[in-house]
């Protein structure tokens, strides 16, 4: 008995649907555009740097389609306390961003941010990084996690699902712990509140990180299980690490020269021994970080967003429904 073989390529397999920047650009429709830009330079990070071209490329696209989702999101909310017969108050569309150090992660919110906050209905957006939820210092050097900070266990990941459950739950007043890059620690006894956004945007490494499952079956959550919708934004290994290292030996000439800052010791250092820091600290700690624990939750996003050497946005991967 004779077998046929069918070929699928991997494009027919892929659960994404793949578009260029022009591609992408066109599903803008009549989106209006919100920002000058000034406010876009505003919003960008050190040496991260996007051009106004680009946000009306690729992020106003993005933030009409998220207006479809934040709706029919809405209705299934209505619909679904509708059967129950229950009113559990505002539910928030909750967008994750997740990605490698260094590949514009809080720049792509910031604008996002911004945007979403401009729809006609002027919703309340708030912006969270999962940074707030990391243990303090002196938690992560009594268990000699230092150089795993960023890695998923260095992470207080009760109080962050936690904050997010009482989200969901349309809690009032919700707080969320504030980190500092200058002082490179969570900032004992401050806050940020979160009372109750139309739409919350979660910025962070690892969010899209999932452990193994349990083989008794039992309910393990995890940070995207509050998702409604995932970002991962990628880019080439050696970008990043260009990325990285440009972005540290800039800081040196910068927020590492004020005698406060964590860092100063690299700036008091020659330029030879600082990019040797540098270098070592991608090698040793943040390329580690991608590849065993970020880089494998790509597919888990709803969309990629790949980066080129120039920081601009090129492919655009919107997963299949």
């Amino acid at each position: 008995m004779e077998h046929s073989l069918i070929k699928v390529s991997e494009e027919e397999l892929s659960p994404y649907r793949v578009f260029s920047e022009s591609e992408w650009a066109r599903l803008r429709a009549d989106t209006p555009m919100t920002l000058t830009s000034k406010e876009v330079r505003q919003l960008q990070s050190l040496n991260d740097p996007v051009s106004i071209a680009q946000v009306e490329s690729i992020l106003l696209p993005l933030s009409r389609l998220l207006a479809f989702y934040v709706e029919a999101t809405q209705q299934l909310h209505r619909a679904t306390n509708r059967f129950l017969g229950s009113n559990d108050g505002k539910n928030p569309f909750i967008i994750g961003i997740a990605g490698s150090v260094a590949v514009g992660k809080s720049t792509t919110a910031r604008l996002l941010q911004a945007l979403l906050a401009r729809w006609p209905a002027s919703p309340k957006v708030d912006l969270v990084t999962t940074d707030g939820f990391l243990y303090p210092n002196a938690v992560l050097e009594a268990e000699g996690l230092m150089r795993r900070k960023g890695f998923p266990e260095s992470y207080d990941r009760p109080a962050l699902l936690k904050f997010l459950s009482d989200l969901k739950a349309g809690k009032r007043n919700v707080q969320a712990p504030v980190y500092s890059h200058f002082y490179y620690d969570v900032m004992p006894g401050q806050h940020v509140i979160v009372d109750r956004p139309d739409i919350l945007i979660l910025e962070g490494l690892n969010v899209l990180q999932t452990s193994n499952l349990p083989r008794d079956g039992k309910a393990v959550p995890f940070v995207s299980d509050f998702f409604d919708f995932s970002i991962y934004i990628d880019a080439e290994e050696e970008v990043l690490h260009e990325w990285y290292i440009s972005r540290f030996m800039r800081l040196r000439e910068t927020a590492f020269r004020d005698p406060g800052s964590y860092f100063n010791k690299y700036a008091l250092t020659s330029d030879e021994e600082a990019l040797a820091i540098a270098e070592a600290l991608w090698a040793d700690i943040n390329l580690v970080n991608l590849n065993e624990n970020i880089l494998p939750t790509r597919p888990r996003a709803d969309l990629i967003l790949s980066k080129i050497e120039t920081h601009a946005i090129n492919e655009v991967r919107l997963r299949k429904l």
